[in-house]
């Protein structure tokens, strides 16, 4: 039996959810829908929800832990939300919004620009530090790493665009090698 398909899933309150071939989850920050797999069976039972499998199939119990982390990530989106937060480091590297939309200058002739995709916010603190935040874990967690693509971090100066609390593994550079 899968350890985390047997975690309960408990209902904040203000939070509704519909059960049924497409599971909607309603919350103060929005509404997720996703459809699960039919070896995966959902029902709710006085305010927790509960994930089992209807057989004991080898795709049924592949399916069992992954459905109830989507569901409780949907449920903690909609009540509480995500969010990931950027930090872009280097001489001349920064952030600055641009209307609606996100530029990075980071070292190209030109700024990258980034349009936010429909339910992620964008937060500017600085121009060295953004914040992501949406009640999609997916979608938070693909567009700050479509903004990281731009520049990431170098193992050398450690320059670049790197998640906050990232640990970039630095290299000494080709002056260590040589002997006196």
């Amino acid at each position: 039996m899968s350890r985390i398909g047997r975690k309960l899933i408990p209902v904040p309150a203000g939070t509704t959810v519909t059960l049924g071939d497409v599971v909607t989850v309603k919350g103060p920050k929005g509404t997720l829908t996703r459809s699960f797999r039919p070896e995966v069976a959902i029902k709710q039972e006085d305010g927790v929800l509960v994930v089992s499998r209807k057989d004991d199939s080898l795709s049924a119990r592949a399916l069992h832990g992954l459905s109830r982390t989507l569901l409780a990530n949907m449920v903690q989106g909609v009540s509480t939300g995500f969010s990931k937060t950027l930090e872009i480091i280097g001489v001349g590297y920064r952030f600055q919004m641009a209307g609606s939309k996100l530029a990075i200058l980071a070292g190209f002739s030109h700024p990258q620009e980034f349009e936010a995709p429909a339910g992620i916010e964008i937060k500017l603190e600085g121009t060295n530090k953004v914040t992501l935040s949406g009640s999609d874990k997916q979608a938070v967690g693909d567009f700050a790493a479509e903004i990281r693509s731009v520049r990431p971090p170098e193992p050398y100066k450690g320059k670049g665009i790197k998640y906050q609390g990232e640990f970039i593994r630095r290299k000494a550079g080709k002056t260590a090698g040589k002997k006196k």
